[in-house]
């Protein structure tokens, strides 16, 4: 059995709750099924006080400025990243050694770098899987920060909000994650040069790729620290995830199969961000997902654009408002206006909430099979639906899903049992979306698969090997 580290009594309750799928009651990526009590927990140790100590001393490096200074010991980028790698290998002690810490970097050059380029570099913490070392769940915020001219290497940038907040999401989620153990690996990495464009991103998603990672999801925490809007509108109980509708990387053959069969709402990204949205109804309190039916925030990027542009599904976690004066901008009052990223501005019991999303959504990723592959729909000229799959590892059943066409969220499930194939009598292919979810033993669910290469998890051979 799949099963977390965990205290004798949650682990009967786990079993339990296994026991209740056997008989019938099914996990559901939708919200209902057999409820994880490991997932509550896991939640539960999510600590606001320790995302403020993590965000104040980021904060205290003055500037975390890609281009700023590397060999001071208090301030700049440098400073920022060993502190980062002291952090992760404070909890690796702590766990036995259950993290490997990594520095990938590359030099780049562009249009916000000096002409002889600047060297961009990740701290990236690694939980290996026990049984499914290979499949990977990522998390990264970015590390650098930024002044109204993103030139700017010497003057005050704390970003405490854009984006100390995700960075101190994932160190937190590190700490409270690396108490269990998963079938899957986990990684947790803090990116520099996004500011200066995605540049982090880019080395940790071409890291995957050298490294054969068959990554399942990216959630990237970019700007997750207050509810509070600049136009004066807050909301405390929402987390906005984008996520892209098609591939980055299909070809013209796929988006031409696609047009016409569907699919445009139902990349892995869309399905993760589904899924996230079914995490968060079943175990956080008073606090949802509003799924965002785009790749990020109109006319703007995060690293989350790198693992999509490199076949891998990925998401963008953002903030329920954002205030723009608290964006890429130097410390300053105008006509009463306060300007800049500062510490003040951060709610951390909001922050623990995103913080609290993140975790679970990891935790129930990994321990869940792979997402089905090989997913196919028959039906032509028919009035039944037969949809097929190939089996995963790992996997005790399988459920098979649909939906109205302009249905957000899926509808309808039918448990498969341990077939690969499973016809829906009545159930006409020409009206509805269809998909697949995998089951172990004990009721964790991947998220569901929607038919073909367009809800495929599986990365494209298609995909950029290089930059």
């Amino acid at each position: 059995m799949r099963i977390l580290s965990l205290p004798l009594s949650a682990l009967l309750v786990t079993l339990l709750s296994g026991s209740a799928f056997a008989a019938g009651q099914a996990a559901a990526p939708s919200g209902d099924g057999p409820q994880h009590p490991e997932l509550s927990a896991i939640a539960k140790a999510v600590s606001p006080q320790s995302l403020h100590e993590i965000d104040a001393a980021l904060v205290g490096f003055g500037t975390r400025s890609t281009l700023s200074d590397t060999r001071s010991d208090t301030r700049g980028i440098g400073a920022a990243r060993r502190w980062v790698k002291s952090r992760f290998e404070a909890i690796s002690k702590d766990c036995d050694g259950c993290l490997q810490v990594v520095t990938p970097s590359q030099v780049f050059t562009g249009k916000r770098t000096p002409p002889e380029g600047v060297e961009v570099m990740d701290v990236v913490a690694i939980q290996r899987g026990t049984s499914d070392p290979d499949r990977v769940i990522v998390i990264t915020g970015h590390l650098d920060s930024r002044r109204t001219d993103v030139m700017d290497a010497t003057g005050d940038a704390p970003g405490a909000n854009d984006d100390a907040s995700g960075v101190s999401a994932l160190i937190e989620a590190a700490r409270v994650l690396s108490k269990y153990r998963f079938p899957a690996t986990l990684v947790f990495s803090a990116d520099s040069g996004e500011e200066q464009g995605l540049y982090g991103g880019k080395v940790i998603a071409q890291y995957a790729v050298n490294h054969g990672w068959k990554v399942e999801a990216n959630l990237n925490n970019d700007i997750v620290g207050s509810p509070n809007g600049g136009d004066g509108q807050s909301d405390p109980h929402t987390v906005r995830v984008f996520s892209e509708g098609t591939k980055s990387n299909e070809t013209l053959e796929q988006a031409q199969y696609r047009r016409y069969h569907g699919g445009e709402i139902d990349s892995p990204s869309r399905n993760l961000a589904r899924y996230m949205q079914g995490v968060a109804d079943r175990y956080l309190e008073d606090f949802r997902v509003r799924v965002v039916y785009r790749t990020d925030r109109y006319g703007r990027g995060g690293d989350q654009v790198e693992f999509l542009a490199r076949g891998f599904p990925a998401v963008r976690v953002t903030e329920s408002h954002e205030d723009y004066t608290h964006q890429h901008q130097d410390i300053r009052t105008v006509d009463g206006v306060h300007y800049g990223d500062t510490i003040e501005h951060v709610d951390f019991d909001y922050l623990a909430n995103v913080t609290r999303l993140d975790a679970i959504t990891m935790a129930s990723l990994a321990m869940a099979p792979a997402p089905p592959s090989g997913v196919a729909i028959q039906g032509e000229v028919a009035y039944d639906t037969t949809v097929s799959w190939k089996p995963v590892p790992g996997a005790k059943r399988y459920r098979v899903w649909w939906r109205e066409t302009t249905a957000p969220r899926w509808e309808h499930a039918r448990d498969a049992g341990d077939a690969t194939s499973l016809k829906l009598p009545g159930i006409n292919i020409d009206d509805y979306y269809f998909g697949v979810s995998s089951v172990s033993a004990d009721g964790w669910e991947s998220p569901v698969v929607f038919p073909g290469f367009a809800g495929s998890f599986e990365r494209s051979p298609a995909a950029p090997e290089t930059d």
